[in-house]
């Protein structure tokens, strides 16, 4: 437990009775298209080629209406230990589990979009408190995003990844580790690679599943496989990331659909939970149906969906091209995520890449999707880089 001081106050989830009656009637009131035209009876990976199919949808709007249970995941959030502190001006939620081990290494973990801390939630313990006395252990701390879950809602403009990196550094400092890991994937993959550019005398170093090259790399060189990498990126990027733009040019009308709509909300996110994941047929082949209702339950009680896409307009496509990691590295490209960068193309950015692994399954979301080897991907990965850079 963090020593609780004027600046970091326990924070405890409680939705009101009134909210959830409220999401279950809005449940059961919902207008729903007809069927996309591409219909084809499972399992069949092409069902999705219009975005979620109808009698998946139902299936799980029936599941969230009637037997899902929030409370669960809510009890589950206090059972961790939920704080929040004001940093300039922002409320910031987190999850921070103290390990017993007094051997054990500060390590902040960064979640991205369409998740949440409820990306942890499954792993925390086991990283703080492993059975083995040979495993590394961490004092965890999985902030919420500015915008997302618990934490505040940015009323200006200016809370891109540079300032959350910044914000992170001050977090940590107010629960006694000036010097820490950090893990993150996805928009918690760019923090985290900022964290480490922009503070390598805070930061140990860092486990990454997102790996970001400097531009204007050539493929020569290359071997075919990392080839194919690259080009897959670039097609997802050109052909499949409409999200993206829209969130980066227009969150605010997007916004109104996810914050009035839990079914609107449900769809948009369910939509990548199954495009990005290592799955064929559907998302709920890696992941449970109560873990991806636990994360957009979250986004529809604190009425994020607006908030939380407004880190596309903040930051898409702004990392600093000139920004370089010194800290030691260890990256882990899953087979299935959505932006694969190759190892040459990484190393002229993370220039002491300490430990790489292509793991054989997996998507954008490992902590969910294969949490066993996920759990051992980062301590051993973890491991490595500590073993490699000065002690704290």
């Amino acid at each position: 437990m963090p020593s609780l001081t004027n600046e970091v106050h326990a924070f405890e989830a409680h939705a009101t009775d009134a909210d959830l009656d409220d999401l279950r009637a809005r449940l059961a009131a919902a207008r729903l298209p007809e069927a996309e035209t591409v219909y084809r009876p499972a399992p069949d990976p092409h069902r999705w080629d219009q975005g979620v199919p109808l009698a998946d949808l139902i299936d799980i709007v029936n599941y969230w209406r009637t037997d899902y249970d929030w409370r669960a995941f809510e009890a589950r959030l206090n059972q961790i230990g939920q704080f929040r502190t004001t940093i300039d001006g922002l409320g910031i939620h987190f999850l921070h589990r103290r390990s017993e081990r007094a051997d054990a290494t500060p390590l902040i973990m960064t979640h991205g979009w369409p998740g949440s801390v409820a990306e942890f939630v499954d792993i925390i313990e086991e990283l703080a408190d492993p059975k083995d006395a040979d495993t590394p252990a961490f004092h965890v701390v999985a902030p919420s995003l500015p915008g997302f879950g618990y934490s505040d809602k940015p009323t200006t403009t200016g809370w891109g990844t540079e300032k959350i990196a910044a914000t992170w550094v001050e977090l940590m400092g107010r629960l006694g580790y000036s010097k820490f890991a950090a893990h993150g994937g996805d928009w918690g993959g760019v923090i985290t690679t900022i964290l480490a550019g922009r503070f390598p005398d805070h930061v140990l170093g860092i486990h990454s599943t997102l790996a970001q090259a400097p531009p204007g790399l050539t493929t020569e060189g290359l071997t075919p496989a990392e080839r194919q990498w690259t080009e897959q990126t670039r097609d997802f990027w050109q052909y499949r990331a409409a999200y993206a733009k829209q969130q980066a040019t227009r969150p605010q009308t997007i916004g109104y659909a996810l914050v009035d709509s839990p079914v609107g909300l449900l769809a948009w996110i369910l939509d990548k939970f199954y495009e990005w994941t290592d799955s064929e047929d559907s998302p709920f082949e890696r992941i449970s149906r109560d873990r991806i209702l636990d994360n957009v339950t979250l986004y529809w009680l604190t009425r994020s969906g607006a908030s939380a896409a407004r880190i596309y307009f903040e930051s898409h496509n702004s990392l600093d091209p000139e920004l370089r990691v010194d800290v030691p590295a260890a990256i882990s490209i899953y087979p299935r995520d959505i932006e694969k960068c190759p190892r040459p193309w990484a190393q002229e950015r993370y220039r002491k890449i300490v430990r790489w692994r292509e793991p054989e399954a997996g998507g954008h979301f490992p902590s969910l999707e294969v949490p066993r080897e996920f759990v051992r991907d980062l301590r051993e990965g973890l491991g490595v880089v500590l073993a490699s850079g000065q002690p704290i």
